[in-house]
């Protein structure tokens, strides 16, 4: 890449870290240098490396553990940009994986708040609450929580398949036309964080989207947990240029 006297220090030092990381010179799930020796090694002061390894650990590059070190974050085998539609089904065939489904619960239930607000619902409707662990050849994967309203699907509707996009559409008519999506990450988590066999120092990935149909109608809220240390998510983000007449 090339620079010029305007580009901060701190990107430079990003660029040249992933540089080491690409190279195997700094190796996945290795520790890394302590800050003071690491500084020395890229000649910046030990701020510039701090701004540079928190723009790191944003993007899953490097993870802190308390009291540990730093490391270089293992190699996600998942990967995707947010800004596409896809089934966690598609991804993981897409890499060569076998999908599976543990269902854990599937039934009609009264709504949160949040259900209420985000599907739009009417009073005293109910909600068809799916939860499922997605695996890839038999690992846990993804810990899936979907909701529906429940006067989309027919009374014995049953939800029996990989993919919640395809059932919806073949089972109950709906085709989901575009969604909402927004990537957070948490600590370890009790309940999730034991059935995907995270450790404590692994955090998760949360995927919350709000699907809507053709008519612009909210059709599925769903949250899907996610190990961050085997998937990553990326965004292609354009420069928009305005052009300004005189």
């Amino acid at each position: 890449m090339n620079y010029n006297y305007q580009t901060p220090r701190y990107l430079i030092v990003i660029d040249q870290i992933k540089s080491k990381i690409r190279s195997g010179e700094l190796e996945c799930g290795k520790r890394l240098p302590s800050e003071t020796d690491f500084a020395k090694e890229l000649q910046v002061s030990r701020n510039t490396l701090r701004e540079a390894l928190r723009i790191l650990e944003e993007e899953n590059i490097i993870i802190r553990k308390h009291g540990v070190g730093t490391f270089v974050n293992s190699r996600p085998v998942f990967s995707g940009g947010i800004e596409e539609l896809f089934s966690i089904t598609e991804m993981i065939e897409h890499e060569g994986k076998k999908p599976g489904t543990e269902l854990m619960f599937s039934g009609l239930v009264e709504p949160h708040s949040d259900d209420i607000e985000e599907l739009n619902l009417s009073n005293h409707e109910q909600v068809l609450l799916v939860k499922r662990v997605r695996t890839a050849d038999e690992t846990p994967l993804v810990y899936c929580i979907d909701k529906i309203p429940g006067n989309l699907l027919k009374a014995d509707y049953k939800f029996a398949e990989e993919s919640m996009l395809h059932s919806l559409q073949e089972e109950a008519g709906v085709t989901i036309s575009y969604a909402k999506a927004a990537i957070r990450t948490i600590g370890y988590h009790d309940e999730i964080s034991e059935i995907l066999n995270c450790d404590k120092n692994t955090p998760l990935l949360i995927l919350r989207q709000v699907h809507y149909d053709m008519n612009d109608k909210p059709v599925l809220y769903s949250l899907n947990f996610f190990k961050s240390d085997q998937i990553s998510f990326n965004v292609f983000r354009k420069r928009s240029f305005k052009e300004f007449s005189s």
